[in-house]
């Protein structure tokens, strides 16, 4: 079976977000990191090249194919703030409906910068994925 090709790396947080080109989406990450580190009590690691995970739950699929993920992460796309919200979306709706400017696919919330929503809703969105994971963590929280 293959393995999966992005895994925590040593590589820098703070230079990966340091590096990133606009200062509006370097300040919305850096926004984001702390929110999801108060969530998860994990500091934040380097999940490949581009995804900023905290914590790690184990997943298998029915196929077999197993592995580690971060209980929640981002990713600062092109277009978009990318927040990894692995529970999915389906006990959220109320909140979804009351954060603002947003997209989603199954477990991917797609910001464009975070003066399009509300804080106070997206911090309780990710407590409550952070939560809702709690029983899957691998890592023991700080």
């Amino acid at each position: 079976m293959a393995e999966a090709k992005t895994k925590p790396t040593g590589a820098s947080v703070a230079a990966f977000l340091a590096a990133i080109p606009d200062e509006e989406r370097r300040r919305d990450c850096r926004t984001v990191a702390k929110l999801m580190e108060a969530a998860t009590g994990a500091k934040p690691v380097m999940w490949g090249t581009r995804i900023v995970g905290f914590g790690t739950y184990r997943y298998r699929h029915e196929s077999g194919r197993e592995g580690d993920w971060p209980v929640i992460g981002f990713s600062p796309r092109k277009n978009d703030l990318t927040l990894y919200i692995m529970p999915g979306f389906a006990r959220y709706a109320d909140l979804l409906g009351r954060l603002g400017r947003h997209k989603t696919s199954e477990s991917c919330l797609y910001l464009r910068k975070l003066a399009d929503v509300d804080l106070e809703v997206l911090e309780a969105i990710v407590g409550k994925a952070v939560a809702d994971m709690a029983g899957k963590r691998v890592d023991r929280p700080s």
